[in-house]
């Protein structure tokens, strides 16, 4: 197991809009480097993000996802475009 393993945060340049930032989590199954990297040119591709990490020691595979615009429908459609399971967490 490598450190990407068990934690990954990737950082993207900042999108100019009109929107406060919010932080959003989902429940995943995004539990590993590889599907990590598998999901990464979904995310990166997406207008909005500022940044993202997914937690895969957490049982819930948190994905935190700092929106600077994207909406949690567009964060959850990306994700499934990759091939996973998503579910907001309610906050």
């Amino acid at each position: 197991m490598t450190d990407l393993d068990e934690f990954c945060t990737c950082n993207f340049k900042n999108i100019k809009m009109n929107t406060e930032n919010k932080n959003l989590q989902f429940k995943t199954n995004i539990n590993c480097g590889g599907c990590v990297a598998k999901v990464t040119p979904f995310l990166n591709e997406a207008e909005g993000i500022s940044n993202w990490e997914v937690d895969t020691t957490n049982k819930d595979k948190i994905l935190s996802v700092n929106s600077s615009g994207i909406t949690k429908d567009d964060v959850i459609r990306k994700v499934q475009e990759a091939g996973f399971k998503i579910e907001p967490i309610n906050q």
